[in-house]
């Protein structure tokens, strides 16, 4: 896949007669048009004038744009293709690619269309080729323009530093006292050498006063750094945790203003994996390792100091395997980058199977399935367990491999210390002290050998969560998107709209809806009903032509305006852990009772809260389980009357409810629609009688518009629909049909 500017100048290479000008958009393709397996170096081109293809330098076919009818993408087997419609109406590729074309193909093909219609090229096939990491190839993940294995690190600390400005002055007061118990971790040593020079091994009786203030001297730099230490925790762990809870706060209210596309792309595990784990890792590694790594450094140069001036070549000898140990865990990044990053995922899928299994626990006994949900979870625990033991295998190998390295040293010291006092040129004490700083400088080479290990590990999530943090708001309020107050009339303007680059869901779209009309939506599954008032609520964007609410394109109109004005109740009921009246307060949440009483009379669900134990205190359970589903619709549709909407919205509002309910909800719901826009999905057509207009999709299109009695008349594909139901309504049941 090469840009337009290299396609470009191949081209022109290629065929001296066109000039930079001619060319709108050149596509390249590795596939012919006939042989499976053939590959080919390719390029299509669309000018002003002809669709141009050349293969291996060589131009093999012109097809003038006036024999091009119409241009498509398709989807074969392991591979993509365009393809255009010639004045025979036959179809004929235009050019072929394997499968990692899919959504330029789609783009581009988008762009072709476009131009044959007189439209414009905007060029999206360019956007989708510089959609990839120029170092890796690697696509971007949607709405993010960075590379997750190749991005540069630092940035993100520096980034994770800047977030964390508030809390700076804790971290470096917990800096400062590090500094200061680094600095007394190096008084023992000179007193314990005090101790056995002139009171252990005196040549004369010690006074016992001064041994007494010794031990005592010993005794209180215990107490001063035992105490010093608990101050530093209780700092960094303030700092950490008020930093977890920033980040914790970023990520959720990022994940909160991020489209319904973009979420359903992210499995639930994987989001809650980022918001919990990755920060607490991030806590953990603060808290823990950070001021445990600050502390090494500081021991590592104060006793390296002093280590230095008094044996330079000794102290080299001891620190020598140091840099072989780094360039050995450099040498392996790579490696465990890998591993934890695949240890992430795995965690994030054993999420996603406990979240999936708790919330449709009803799903999987009705069918039995609690072997195979078992099954599924024990097959990713062991995925998972092969996974970390695969990674403390490997550091089971290569640690006592690289502690031993980190010994050697002491070898050296051994064999220096004791030809210093056989020869009479140290002391007890002096070895004494020599050998605790010795000692004490070990500590810190032996926990920093373990430190890539833990910031591969920190650096998987602070990438995870940057990620997030990072990517595109792809349905955001225009900087001057304004506060409208709504009147209720609805103008679908040429609305085309598809989830992906391959193929549309709606097309071309055009209705006007008046203020308090009530508009029916029907169809067959699949044409796209929901979608539309997905796209009304704005829940995704049109991807060409607009929706406009009283005249302004919704665009430009605040999502939080057009939402709080919009009452809704969806096909798939949702009601929160808690109890009836806070769900259906939710919609208000300062409602007060008589408000909340008034709207579930009116959506009937009033006189079976009442008969619960605990009437509107009554605890629904998580997803409201403990209600049916015609009672968990009847809670929803009065949290949407309780709303108070300017437009009402019901995506098979009344599916799950018997027929004399269901009656009795339309009454109720026909006293509202008189001063309000309603829009109104329903499976019984009979329920759309008094529609004022009734929208007929078929194929994503607009396929008929207007009343009950005039589409009736039509015997359209409406008319079509209401006798099939009729005919299902009069087939008789089983025992009607049993003698009696």
């Amino acid at each position: 896949m090469q840009n337009r500017t290299k396609l470009t100048e191949r081209v022109l290479a290629m065929e001296p007669s066109l000039t930079k000008e001619d060319i709108l958009l050149p596509v390249d393709f590795n596939l012919t048009p006939t042989a499976r397996h053939e590959h080919v170096d390719g390029i299509a081109v669309l000018t002003k004038e002809k669709f141009l293809v050349f293969e291996n330098g060589e131009k093999k076919k012109e097809i003038p744009l006036t024999d091009a009818k119409e241009v498509a993408f398709r989807k074969g087997i392991g591979c993509c293709f365009i393809e255009y419609r010639d004045a025979d109406d036959r179809w004929n590729i235009l050019c072929r690619a394997d499968g990692q074309f899919v959504d330029l193909y789609a783009a581009a093909a988008r762009e072709f269309s476009h131009w044959l219609e007189g439209k414009e090229v905007s060029y999206l096939y360019e956007a989708e080729v510089n959609h990839r990491c120029p170092k890796c190839g690697r696509a971007y993940r949607p709405g993010s323009n960075v590379c997750e294995h190749c991005v540069d690190k630092k940035q993100y600390i520096s980034r994770l530093w800047a977030i964390a400005k508030p809390y700076h002055y804790l971290i470096y007061i917990s800096i400062v006292f590090y500094f200061i118990i680094a600095l007394a971790n190096l008084i023992p040593p000179r007193i314990n050498r005090i101790l056995v020079d002139d009171y252990i091994k005196a040549a004369e009786m010690p006074k016992l006063t001064g041994f007494i203030l010794v031990i005592l001297a010993m005794f209180g730099m215990h107490i001063v750094t035992t105490g010093l230490s608990m101050i530093r925790s209780v700092l960094l762990i303030r700092a950490s945790n008020r930093i977890t809870v920033t980040l914790r706060e970023l990520v959720f209210d990022k994940i909160q203003k991020m489209s319904i596309q973009r979420i359903s792309k992210r499995t639930s595990g994987e989001l809650m994996n980022r918001v919990s784990n990755d920060t607490g890792e991030l806590s953990r590694f603060i808290s823990n390792d950070f001021g445990a790594m600050v502390e090494q450094i500081f021991i590592l140069l104060a006793v390296g100091i002093y280590l230095f001036s008094y044996d330079w070549k000794l102290a080299l000898m001891i620190i020598v395997p140091t840099p072989i140990v780094m360039a050995s865990f450099r040498l392996f990044h790579s490696f465990m980058r890998h591993v934890f990053h695949r240890s992430w995922q795995l965690d994030s899928r054993e999420n996603s199977i406990l979240h999936d299994t708790f919330s449709g626990i009803r799903v999987v006994k009705a069918f039995g399935m609690e072997k195979r949900e078992i099954a599924r979870f024990d097959k990713v625990s062991r995925d998972l367990r092969d996974t970390r033991i695969l990674t403390e295998h490997f550091f089971a190998k290569i640690q006592p491999f690289l502690n031993f390295l980190m010994g050697v040293g002491e070898y050296f010291l051994l064999y220096y210390v004791g030809t210093k006092i056989i020869g009479g040129e140290m002391t007890l004490g002096e070895m004494s002290q020599f050998s605790a700083y010795v000692s004490i400088i070990y500590g810190p080479l032996r926990w920093l050998s373990w430190l890539p290990r833990r910031l591969t590990r920190t650096m998987t999530s602070i990438v995870k969560i940057f990620d997030v943090l990072d990517e595109s708001v792809d349905i955001a309020d225009r900087e001057d998107a304004e506060d409208h107050k709504i009147e209720g009339n609805i103008t679908l303007d040429d609305v085309s709209f598809g989830y992906d680059k391959t193929q549309y869901v709606l097309k071309h779209i055009s209705a006007e809806i008046k203020p308090g009309e009530m508009i029916g939506i029907v169809g067959k599954s699949g044409v796209g009903k929901s979608t539309l008032i997905n796209l009304v609520m704005r829940m995704y964007d049109v991807t060409e032509g607009a929706i406009k609410i009283d005249g302004i394109d919704i665009r430009d109109i605040s999502q939080e305006s057009l939402r709080s004005q919009i009452g809704v109740v969806l096909q798939e009921t949702f009601l929160f852990s808690g109890t009836i009246y806070d769900n259906i307060a939710y919609a208000k949440p300062d409602a007060t009772r008589d408000e909340v009483i008034t709207a579930s009379k009116i959506a009937g669900a009033h006189s079976f809260i009442m008969k619960l134990p605990n009437a509107y205190n009554t605890k629904v359970g998580e997803r409201g389980q403990t209600l049916s589903g015609g009672e968990r619709q009847r809670v929803a549709i009065a949290r949407a009357l309780l709303h108070n909407p300017r437009i009402l919205i019901l995506d098979e509002a009344t599916a799950s409810l018997d027929t004399e309910t269901e009656k009795q909800i339309q009454d109720a719901l026909q006293k509202l629609i008189a001063d309000r826009t309603t829009l109104a999905i329903a499976h019984r057509l009979s329920t759309l009688r008094n529609a004022t207009r009734i929208l007929v999709l078929d194929k994503g299109e607009l396929a008929e518009m207007g009343s009950h009695e005039e589409l009736m008349r039509k015997k359209g594909i409406y008319y079509g629909l209401v006798m099939a139901q009729r005919q299902m309504s009069k087939m008789p049941s089983k025992k009607q049909e049993k003698p009696a």
